[in-house]
Parts: structure tokens; C-alpha cells; sequence
């Protein structure tokens, strides 16, 4: 009987165990091996829910683990926890790895090392927040949050700071404890909201003009007024230079050019980079964002059986061409699909993304697709703006709330580039129908036809969208092409 050829995964969250998994459907044990090494001791879990489980919304760990390593071993993969891959070597078609800590107390021996030969290889290494290198970023008491270790150590910094307090506890009960959170980026937002819940109170610096660098100044100004309705102070334009620690060496206070704030403890939300060093000592080909660099098929360029996909990868831009990163759930799962149908023996592509992402803080909604005005801008194209004030629902139905759209659409073709949302409840999701639009490269004159459902509870005769559509085609025909 011939040898089973040997798949190895780098990574074992949403795209690598994806990957195993779809490949594993598609072909048996006797047929391909399936080795899948993760670092930590989890596999297969929602990292966006972290900010959740933080502020007590979602009430365990557990709930945001999708699929333990027990259920992925009887699936037949072989998955190895707390082993590191150090090493890639693309002559030999091997990869070495090291035993980590938490692994030798499992019973391995940290430390130890070992080759492992692959005949196709998933990268699937994710990304890592950003820690500038700044005095004291290092100490204990300043927190990252990627992973559920990261979450996990956070919890325990929260919880001795507060005895006898669980998560959930009252927004705005501040307890005498701070916390300052470093960016306001979607991480930043979201940990902001949940450390406020948890009865801190919650400073955030931002180096931008406004929080979510993700939206155009003018609706994150939005945000900011709803942060600050929770009592969270947005300190903006600022730029930190490094963290006071006491005499025990952890963090106290949050420096910047002309203050510090008290911390109890400080939280990065600066955002995160693609996890590429081992692609980067191997010579594989990285873009501009630092993100490997993949074809149609996720099969990295220039390699015949390497494979990559999730927060390590950039992805093609469909509205202004190139490459970007974006490091969201939906796409590693996606990636991880595909990869896996490929390394099976099947064919599926990855055509690339239009850039929507949701968040909220509070009641907040924060939806976007497509580009921003700084994006287009960069990217050479002429386009108009058009902003609405509507409803949610008719304005006369109990419960009707607020929102802001705001639309990009290009000089002399109409073509849609940009929906950026901000409202209350059932703001959010209407990003969905723009992001179609964008995907099918639809004019706003277009959407302004869009068959859109309408009843008096779920939105006005008009919707939101399609009254932003209607004020940017005005817009256009008034600016000269």
C-alpha cells in the first residue's frame, strides 16, 4: 500500500484547523496525514469574543471554543498543543519545532526539539498586537489581547486588582481602579467598553484625530461622543512614550508627552501585525503590509505544495486593486476552507474582499466596507461624499433610533467605493447590503433601485442606504466630472 502523503499546519485556530478539518473531509487518514502544531493549549476559537468574555457578557472561556483539541484528534488529526514551529526548511520539505513551557508541564520536555517532513505545508501563524518599543511596555500589568492566553492573563491581572469581583460587574461602579488602553482601534473600543463594565475607569489614548481609524474622522467622532456617554474619557493627538512601573516593577501609569495617567492596568489596542517572521527566515515572499503573499488559491507565490491563510496573509483589494490586511475571523475561516478543499485535491479561490467590518460599543453600531476618504485618495481615485441623518425603523414605530451613513462614489463612472454606518440598534448589519454592491461593482444611481424590504419595524419607506445613494448620485451631477 502506497505511503499516505503528510500535511503539517502551522497554527491551530480558525484557518489552520479549518484547513485540517475541510481536508480531512475530503481525504482519509490512509490518504493523507494531517499534523497540526499550535503553540498554546487552544485550538479553534473566537478571538473577537474576547473583549466579550473580559467584560462578562459572554460568562466562560469555554463558550467561545468552537472545537477542543479532543474533538479534532477523533476527526483523525494529529494535533500537537504548546509545540512551537521554530524553523521552515523549503529544501529539506521539513519544519523544525520546540517543546514550550506549559507543554513540558503537560509531561513533554521543554525545550526539545524535533524535525517533522510535510509534502504540503499550511502557514497558518496569524497575527500579533503591536507593542512599540517603548520603556516599561514589558512589565507586568500591560496586556495585549490576541489569544485566549492573552486573555486569560489579562483576567488574572483584573481579578487580583479586584477581590471578590467576578465579570459583569456595573458600568460606571468605578471601584477606585483605572485602566488605560492604549489605541482606539476596534480592540481598543471593544476592551475600553469591557473594562468599563467591570467597574474601572477608563481612560483611552489615541494618537489619531478620532477613535476607529477605521472610519473617516467625522463619523468616529460619532464614536467618541458614545464612549464618552459611558463615562469613558478619549484623550486624542496624543502620542504615549512609555509606561511608569512601581517598586515592585509593574505598571502604574501611562506616560505621554505631557502627562501620566494612573493605571492599575493598561491594555494595547494599537492593533496587530501578520505573525510572518518564520515565512520572512524562510525567503517566502511577503507584500507591502508584511503579510504573505498568496495567488487565487491561497498556494503561496512561487510554491508548488506551501499553502497560507488567515491573519498572516494580505488579500486582494476589490475596490482599489492590490493588497491589504485584514485580520478578521470571517476571512480565516473562509481561507481555511479553501486551503483545505485544495490540499484534499479539490480547486476553490479566494477572489479577495471589500473591506467590511462591524463593532460596537454600548449601543453603538460601527459598520464599514469599502475605503475611507484617506484610501481613496491614496489609491488616485476622484470621488464625492453624501452623509444622511435617518431612522432605523418609520419614525413613527416605538423604538426608532438614529443613524449616520456616509458614501464614497467615484467621479464620472458613479462607481460605489465606500459605506461607512454609525447608529443604534439595526444600524450596524445594513453595512451587508453596500458590501454586496461594492462586490458586484454596482453605480450609487444603481442602488438607488435596489429592492430593498420595508415594513414600518424594520425600517422608513426609504432606507438608510438607499437615502445615502440618492444624496451622492445628487452629489455627483452637481460636481463637475
Amino acid at each position: 500500500m502506497a505511503t499516505a502523503r503528510r500535511m503539517v499546519v502551522i497554527g491551530g485556530d480558525a484557518a489552520g484547523m479549518s484547513a485540517a478539518s475541510q481536508a480531512r473531509r475530503l481525504r482519509t487518514p490512509d490518504e493523507l496525514e494531517i499534523i497540526a502544531f499550535e503553540r498554546s493549549g487552544f485550538t479553534s476559537y473566537s478571538a473577537c469574543g474576547i473583549p466579550y468574555w473580559i467584560g462578562g457578557t459572554v460568562g466562560s472561556r469555554d463558550e467561545l471554543i468552537a472545537r477542543t483539541p479532543e474533538e479534532h484528534r477523533r476527526r483523525g488529526i494529529d494535533l500537537r498543543l504548546h509545540t512551537e514551529v521554530t524553523e521552515i526548511d523549503l529544501p529539506g520539505q521539513r519544519v523544525r519545532t520546540r517543546t514550550v513551557a506549559d507543554g513540558a508541564a503537560a509531561g513533554g520536555s521543554a525545550g526539545a526539539e524535533d524535525w517533522t517532513g510535510f509534502d504540503q505545508l499550511v502557514i497558518a501563524t496569524g497575527a500579533r498586537p503591536v507593542r512599540p518599543a517603548l520603556p516599561g511596555i514589558d512589565a507586568p500589568g500591560v496586556h495585549g489581547v490576541q489569544t485566549l492566553d492573552d486573555g486569560q492573563a489579562l483576567l488574572a491581572t483584573l481579578e487580583r486588582n479586584e477581590p471578590g469581583i467576578g465579570p459583569g460587574g456595573a458600568p460606571g461602579s468605578k471601584r477606585g481602579r483605572r485602566a488605560v488602553v492604549v489605541g482606539a482601534g476596534y480592540i481598543g473600543v471593544e476592551m475600553s467598553e469591557a473594562l468599563a463594565r467591570r467597574g474601572y475607569a477608563v481612560t483611552v489614548l489615541n494618537r489619531g484625530e478620532q477613535p476607529m481609524a477605521t472610519l473617516d474622522p467625522d463619523m468616529g467622532a460619532l464614536v467618541r461622543e458614545a464612549m464618552g456617554g459611558i463615562g469613558i474619557h478619549v484623550v486624542t493627538g496624543t502620542e504615549v512614550t512609555g509606561i511608569r512601573t512601581d517598586l515592585h516593577g509593574r505598571a502604574c501609569a501611562v506616560l505621554t508627552d505631557d502627562a501620566a495617567y494612573p493605571a492599575d492596568v493598561v491594555v494595547l489596542g494599537i492593533g496587530v501585525r501578520p505573525q510572518t517572521d518564520l515565512a520572512r527566515a524562510a525567503g517566502l515572499p511577503l507584500g507591502p503590509y508584511g503579510g504573505l503573499l498568496t495567488d487565487a488559491s491561497l498556494r503561496v507565490r512561487g510554491q508548488r505544495n506551501i499553502w497560507a491563510g488567515g491573519d498572516c496573509v494580505e488579500v486582494q483589494d476589490l475596490v482599489a486593486g492590490g493588497t491589504r490586511h485584514l485580520p478578521l475571523g470571517t476571512h480565516a475561516n473562509k481561507h481555511g476552507q479553501i486551503i483545505g478543499t485544495n490540499a484534499g485535491g479539490g480547486y476553490a479561490t479566494f477572489p479577495g474582499v471589500v473591506g467590511t467590518a462591524v463593532s460596537k460599543v454600548c449601543d453603538l453600531e460601527i459598520a464599514r466596507t469599502g475605503l475611507l476618504e484617506r484610501q481613496a485618495s491614496a489609491a488616485g481615485l476622484r470621488f464625492v461624499t453624501a452623509a444622511i441623518e435617518s431612522t432605523s425603523r418609520a419614525g413613527y414605530y416605538p423604538g426608532a433610533a438614529p443613524m449616520t451613513v456616509k458614501m464614497l462614489a467615484e467621479l464620472r463612472t458613479g462607481r460605489l467605493l465606500g459605506v461607512q454606518i454609525v447608529g443604534r440598534e439595526g444600524a450596524g448589519k445594513r453595512v451587508d447590503v453596500a458590501a454586496v454592491a461594492l462586490t458586484a461593482g454596482m453605480t450609487a444611481e444603481q442602488m438607488t433601485a435596489l429592492d430593498l424590504g420595508y415594513a414600518p419595524p424594520f425600517s422608513p419607506v426609504w432606507d438608510p442606504v438607499l437615502i445615502a445613494a440618492r444624496k451622492t448620485v445628487a452629489a455627483l451631477r452637481a460636481h463637475p466630472a
